[in-house]
């Protein structure tokens, strides 16, 4: 393995905290990835990993190495693509929310192969603040407002919002008349998990033209979109979630909207990725794309 190599081994496992992960996602047994980085250590003949049986972490000169070595590669990545002419190459890793993935962005992912044959694209889904540097993902499609001081933003759209219940739920609990009376009233919201805030997230209304937060007893909190959804078709309580996720349940009545003259602030969607001088043409060419996606 050269040098290079060996770089690219030891940012993969400075991302990833782990020897067998790293070899798992650049396909290569675990004895070459520990090979690779104690070369490099041999050669610099300083430690550069802090090594446990369950954890992996670098040291204070493995984190300034694992810079270098981030701009190293990253400017080479620029380079070669700037004199060989061809489309970009490799693997774009990128952490999406589910429900953004399915209707925004995998109806055009065959085009955007076709386009680049020299790419393929690893979609993780989650629903939870991922750290985008030390999980390893070239960029993160996150809704909401950012909260990362360390990572470039780049916004891509805002997304109207709805505040639903079921039929069955507004049967047993009745309709309210403002927000302000949900709690006096009885009301409860179905909580949704938010590690920003390490418990459920309000529910927002703007009244007069002024964001109001309100929070209500739960049955039940979740951390899945597609659970929160499905436990507001069970009537178990109100749910907050971007219109275009709740357009078919509107259409059919199985959710119906709730108070609609205090509307919710329109939530951002944005891209986020690690800050580089130069931005790698196959992540460059993929945010671009999935920029594209949402003006489609």
């Amino acid at each position: 393995m050269d040098h290079l190599d060996a770089m690219r081994v030891f940012v993969r496992v400075v991302e990833r905290c782990s020897f067998t992960r790293t070899a798992e996602d650049l396909g290569l047994p675990r004895s070459t990835v520990t090979e690779a980085v104690k070369m490099l250590e041999a050669r610099l003949d300083v430690p550069l990993l802090l090594r446990s049986t369950r954890h992996v972490r670098p040291t204070p000169d493995g984190e300034r190495y694992a810079r270098h070595c981030r701009s190293i590669l990253n400017d080479i990545e620029v380079a070669e693509a700037s004199f060989s002419g061809r489309s970009p190459q490799g693997v774009v890793r990128a952490s999406v929310h589910g429900t953004l993935a399915r209707f925004f962005l995998l109806p055009h992912l065959p085009d955007f192969l076709a386009r680049h044959p020299g790419l393929s694209v690893e979609l993780r889904e989650s629903d939870r603040l991922v750290s985008v540097i030390e999980e390893g993902f070239d960029c993160a499609l996150r809704v909401g407002v950012p909260r990362e001081c360390d990572l470039m933003m780049r916004r891509v759209t805002t997304l109207p919002e709805v505040t639903l219940v079921s039929p069955a739920y507004l049967a047993r609990h009745g309709v309210p008349t403002h927000p302000d009376r949900l709690l006096a009233d009885g009301h409860r919201m179905i909580g949704f998990w938010c590690s920003a805030v390490n418990g459920p997230m309000p529910l927002e209304f703007l009244c007069d033209g002024e964001r109001r937060t309100v929070s209500l007893p739960t049955a039940l909190t979740v951390s899945s979109a597609e659970s929160y959804t499905a436990a507001a078709h069970a009537g178990l309580g109100i749910i907050q979630i971007p219109r275009y996720h709740a357009a078919a349940a509107l259409a059919v009545g199985t959710l119906v909207e709730l108070l609609p003259e205090f509307p919710l602030p329109a939530v951002p969607v944005t891209l986020l990725y690690p800050r580089s001088r130069h931005l790698a043409p196959r992540v460059q060419v993929f945010m671009d794309w999935v920029q594209g996606c949402f003006r489609a």
